[in-house]
C-alpha cells in the first residue's frame, strides 16, 4: 500500500463556487503559473503518486457554497484517478482545508474524532480537535487557551487486507511573522507563533499516545512547518514541535535523520521564493510518522523532491510538473498493510 501526503498552494483558487474546475488563463495564487497550468501539473503529479491514499493538506474550501469532497472528487473524475473518493473532518475558516483522497478499493475510511468536546471553556485533557486545549506550556503558572485554526484530521481506517489503522492528518500553526516589519514586532510574533504551534504538537502528542495505549496502529502524516534547528526561536522551548511528536515510539527516517548532530545532507520536502533576492530556501516541513508495530512491515519513504531525487529528475515532464503545481513535494510511504 502507497499513502501520501501532499501540501498543494492555493488548491482552493483552481475551483468556482460551484466546485468546478477552472481550466483558464488566469494567475493561480502560485507566481507565474496560471490556473490551467497548475491543474494541469497537479493531474501529472497525482497520476505519477498513484497512492492508495493521499492527505491533502490545503485541500479546497468548505464554506456556505463550496465543497472540499465534491471538489476533490471532480478533480479526481477530471484526471481519472483511482483515488475518487474523499473526506474531510471539522472545516474551518482559512480556506485551508485538511482532507484524505482514497481509492475505496483499497482502503475505506470515516472520520472519527474522540476527545471530549469543551466548545471555548477548554480542557486539559487532549480535548475533540475542533475544541480548546488548556496547558501552561511554559510554566508559568498561567495558562494558555490553544485552538487549531486548521483542526487535524482523525480517521478510523481499514486495509483491503484487513488492516485497522488511526490515521491523524495535521497542518500545524506556520511560525512565519507575517504582517510584521520591525525587528520588534517580528521577534513578538515569531515567539508567540513557535508558541502555538508548540502546544498544538503537544496536543496531538497526547491523543497519539492515548491510541496507542489503546493498541491502536497509528500513521501521523501532514505539514508539521518545523523540524530539528530550523530557526534561532527554537533554544528558547528546548526541542522543536517534530521532535515532540515523534517522542520515543513514532518514526520518520527523514525526521530522525535531521535530529542527529551531523545530518549531513538533510533531506527537503519544500521550497520557497525568498523574495527580493532571487533566491530560494528549503526546508523539510512534510512527514510521514508511523508507529513502531509498524516497522515490521517494510515501510519505504520518498520525497518527492526532483532535486534531490534522481528518478523524479529523470523524467523531465514530472519534474516540471512537482515545480509548477506547488512549493511543497509530496512524501509517500510504501508499507505491506
Amino acid at each position: 500500500m502507497r499513502l501520501a501526503t501532499y501540501n498543494v498552494e492555493w488548491f482552493a483558487n483552481l475551483f468556482d463556487n460551484q466546485d468546478q474546475l477552472i481550466v483558464d488563463d488566469g494567475w493561480s495564487g502560485r507566481q507565474d503559473v496560471t490556473r490551467a497550468q497548475q491543474i494541469e501539473a497537479l493531474g501529472k503529479v497525482f497520476v505519477a503518486l498513484d497512492a492508495d491514499a493521499i492527505m491533502v493538506i490545503e485541500a479546497p474550501n468548505t464554506g456556505r457554497k463550496q465543497n472540499t469532497v465534491k471538489a476533490l472528487e471532480g478533480f479526481a473524475k477530471a484526471f481519472d484517478l483511482r483515488q475518487r473518493r474523499a473526506v474531510i473532518g471539522f472545516a474551518n475558516d482559512t480556506h485551508q482545508e485538511i482532507a484524505l483522497m482514497y481509492d475505496p478499493d483499497a482502503i475505506s475510511v470515516v472520520h472519527d474524532p474522540i476527545g471530549e468536546v469543551t466548545g471555548r471553556k477548554g480542557s486539559p485533557d487532549a480535548p475533540r480537535f475542533d475544541g480548546t486545549f488548556r496547558i501552561d506550556l511554559d510554566v508559568d503558572a498561567t495558562e494558555d487557551l490553544v485552538r487549531f485554526s486548521k483542526p487535524p484530521l482523525e480517521l478510523g481506517a481499514t486495509t483491503a487486507g484487513g488492516t485497522r489503522l488511526r490515521l491523524i492528518g495535521a497542518h500545524l500553526k506556520s511560525k512565519a511573522p507575517h504582517g510584521e516589519r520591525t525587528r520588534n514586532g517580528i521577534m513578538r510574533a515569531s515567539i508567540a507563533n513557535r508558541r502555538k504551534q508548540m502546544a498544538q504538537a503537544v496536543w496531538l502528542r497526547a491523543r497519539i499516545d492515548r491510541h496507542l495505549a489503546d493498541g491502536q496502529s497509528v500513521i501521523l502524516l501532514g505539514d508539521m512547518n518545523d523540524g530539528p534547528g530550523l530557526d534561532e526561536f527554537e533554544h528558547l522551548f528546548g526541542r522543536s514541535s517534530v521532535e515532540i511528536l515523534l517522542g520515543e515510539n513514532l518514526y520518520d527516517p527523514h525526521a530522525r535523520k535531521v535530529s542527529q548532530p551531523r545530518p549531513g545532507a538533510v533531506p527537503t520536502s519544500a521550497r520557497f521564493k525568498i523574495s527580493g533576492d532571487g533566491r530560494y530556501l528549503q526546508a523539510l516541513l512534510d512527514y510521514i510518522m508511523i508507529s513502531q508495530d509498524l516497522m515490521a512491515k517494510n515501510p519505504v519513504w520518498r520525497i518527492w523532491n526532483p532535486f534531490e531525487d534522481e528518478a523524479c529528475w529523470s523524467i523531465p515532464e514530472l519534474r516540471d510538473a512537482l515545480l509548477t503545481a506547488s512549493d511543497h513535494f509530496p512524501v509517500t510511504l510504501d508499507i505491506d498493510i
